[in-house]
C-alpha cells in the first residue's frame, strides 16, 4: 500500500514567513494583540508614574500597577470572545 501524496494539513506545509504566520493570527483574533498592546502600555505607564509616585509606598504603587493591566488584558480577552460569538451566533448562524 502506498502512502496518499494529499497532505493531512496543506496549511502547515506551506512556505510562509513568519510576518504572513503573524498577519494571519492578528486577522484571526484582533483583541489578543490588542490585550497584549494595552498590558504593555499600562507598565510602560505604571514604571514611567513609579518616578512621580509621591508619597505611595512602592508595594501599593505595584499592586495597582498589576490589576489595571490584568484588567486591560482580561477586557481585551473577554471582548475578543464576544466578538467571536457574535461572528459565529449574529453573523452567520448555523441552519
Amino acid at each position: 500500500m502506498s502512502p496518499s501524496q494529499d497532505s493531512v494539513f496543506p496549511e502547515y506545509e506551506t512556505e510562509t514567513s513568519q510576518t504572513t504566520k503573524l498577519i494571519r493570527k492578528f486577522k484571526e483574533t484582533p483583541f489578543v494583540p490588542i490585550g497584549m498592546g494595552g498590558f504593555a502600555a499600562v507598565v510602560a505607564y505604571g514604571l514611567y508614574k513609579l518616578k512621580h509616585k509621591g508619597n505611595m509606598k512602592m508595594s501599593l504603587h505595584l499592586i495597582h500597577m498589576r490589576v489595571a493591566a490584568q484588567g486591560f488584558a482580561v477586557g481585551a480577552l473577554t471582548c475578543g470572545v464576544l466578538y467571536s460569538m457574535f461572528q459565529d451566533y449574529v453573523v452567520k448562524p448555523k441552519e
